[in-house]
């Protein structure tokens, strides 16, 4: 699935039953935006947040670096990011390949996101940062951009190896700030003596910190995406006071030791559920997520359930909501 990914069928109108792997998700006026891994980054629209119509890609062709740095890459853009500062909208997405950090992070950006606005352009600044094998033990991948209690942008991101990273951005948001500023957010364990090309057995990815009542919360997803119905993913959560933390469990175990909590698993029917995004709309906060249709193949389709919070403040969300 990894090395050829299911690439959804061209059609006309509204869809609930919508394929879709590393889901985002953002809001313009009374219009839904969803970006997703896909052949130039595959995005769709809404009026309701429960059925989809397919816009146009974001690139129509790949950015030409991406096959410098990454010589296995098959066109499909993975892991989007998108947010909005000061009149523009900020589109992370990675390039790479199954098993290797030989991978990038780029950014686009827009001044709307509706297709029909005149003023309509996705315009490339490229790479913000890479990881290089044997050089770097993280991979370049899966970012967020959230923002610290000052407003300043920092980048999230990563994918087994060494674990999740936390690096700040300029102000502009399309590059590194100087001197570099660095965190380790989470890792599970490697082995010591492990090739350091390896991606080993310490499977998190995908942060996704989401603010709730002073608290940073950090999103990660355990285990293994992109099995089909063999998929494990498992949606994961700690806190910090900070963004920089350390997050911390339920239990009080350190999130870069090895700590998290479970927010989600899947069912016999969803199974693998994972590469979450969490929003609030209108009062309401949102899981948006990809689960594994075993009904269909193993392909993966797009979840959105509601992110509910128990009464010491952790995420709850509501495991038969998968298979309704």
């Amino acid at each position: 699935m990894m090395e050829s990914p299911p690439v959804a069928a061209p059609r006309e109108g509204y869809w609930a039953d919508v394929l879709a792997h590393d889901p985002v998700m953002a809001r313009q006026g009374d219009t839904w935006y969803l970006f997703v891994t896909g052949p130039g980054i595959t995005v769709y629209s809404s009026r309701d947040m429960e059925t989809w119509k397919a816009e146009t890609p974001v690139f129509p062709e790949i950015p030409a670096w991406a096959y410098d740095i990454v010589p296995r890459f098959n066109g499909h853009v993975w892991a989007p990011d998108i947010s909005f500062h000061d009149g523009t909208w900020y589109l992370y997405y990675s390039i790479s390949s199954g098993g290797s950090n030989a991978s990038a992070i780029g950014v686009a950006t827009n001044t709307t996101l509706d297709p029909a606005d005149p003023g309509y352009r996705w315009v490339d600044h490229g790479i913000v940062l890479r990881s290089v094998p044997h050089r770097d033990l993280w991979n370049a991948i899966d970012a967020n951009l959230v923002e610290d209690d000052d407003g300043a942008p920092w980048l999230a991101f990563g994918s087994f190896w060494g674990g999740l990273k936390l690096v700040k951005l300029r102000e502009d948001r399309l590059g590194l700030a100087e001197p570099q500023v660095w965190h380790t957010l989470a890792r599970r364990e490697r082995p010591a003596l492990l090739d350091d090309a390896d991606p080993g057995p310490g499977a998190v990815e995908a942060p996704f910190v989401f603010r709730r009542d002073g608290w940073y919360y950090l999103f990660v997803s355990y285990d293994h995406c992109c099995r089909g119905a063999k998929s494990d993913y498992r949606i994961m959560v700690g806190r910090s006071r900070t963004l920089a933390g350390p997050y911390l469990d339920r239990d009080g175990r350190r999130m870069d030791q090895g700590g998290a909590t479970e927010v989600l698993r899947g069912t016999a029917r969803w199974p693998g559920p994972g590469h979450n995004s969490a929003y609030t709309f209108d009062g309401r906060d949102w899981l948006v997520f990809h689960a594994y249709d075993t009904g269909d193949g193993g392909r993966p389709k797009l979840k959105v359930l509601p992110l509910a919070w128990d009464a010491e403040g952790w995420p709850v969300v509501d495991q038969s909501g998968l298979d309704r």
